[in-house]
């Protein structure tokens, strides 16, 4: 084990930022001490933007890529793959320090709660299912649904806490939650189309 590996991710992150004082960060260096961690690392980089004020579109952006972050884990790749120009984007350093703010209570709380056990369910043979959801979440957060990328930013954070901490039970959890997500989504969608085929039925 490396020697971050019994460091907290929101310790690292705290620390990542503090070692670099300047107006803006660049993503790659926010995350570089979690880089051991794969998968959970590069997912958390494609959490953080649904938290903090980007231009319009990043659900979309960050959507896509996440669908390409679920291809990658669902074909068993050893190492994820994601754009330089993602990687050397830069935030404002003041509003990365206010989303750890804001967000330590929660990520203290899946910390407390994420813990090595049933790592099975982090292997390369389990990885693929995880894939496939995540693949799922990064079309719903691709759509240009109104008000749900902090829900499906949630959810990505909550899967690179899983990963980074090697938790399969939290996993098994974000299984549970994220299938039922996405058959509400579906649900809620054919019940959306259905009702505008019939307004535009009687109005025409």
């Amino acid at each position: 084990m490396d020697a971050h590996t019994h460091r907290r991710t929101t310790d690292v992150l705290a620390d990542a930022l503090a070692a670099h004082p300047h107006e803006y960060i660049v993503l790659d260096d926010l995350i570089a001490p979690l880089n051991s961690r794969a998968f959970g690392c590069v997912l958390l980089l494609l959490a953080i933007p649904n938290f903090i004020p980007v231009p319009l579109g990043v659900g979309g952006v960050m959507g896509v890529l996440t669908m390409l972050l679920g291809v990658q884990m669902a074909a068993g790749m050893r190492q994820p793959w994601i754009p330089g120009w993602l990687r050397r984007r830069q935030l404002k350093r003041e509003a990365v320090a206010r989303f750890l703010a804001r967000s330590a209570p929660i990520m203290r709380r899946l910390e407390r709660l994420c813990r090595p056990r049933l790592e099975a369910l982090t292997g390369r043979g389990a990885s693929v299912f995880t894939g496939v959801l995540l693949f799922l979440i990064g079309i719903l957060l691709a759509l240009p649904i109104p008000f749900t990328n902090y829900l499906f930013g949630g959810m990505l954070l909550a899967y690179a806490l899983a990963l980074i901490e090697r938790d399969g039970g939290m996993l098994m959890l974000l299984w549970t939650g994220s299938v039922a997500m996405v058959l509400a989504s579906a649900t809620f969608s054919g019940a959306l189309v259905r009702l505008m085929h019939e307004v535009a039925h009687d109005f025409f």
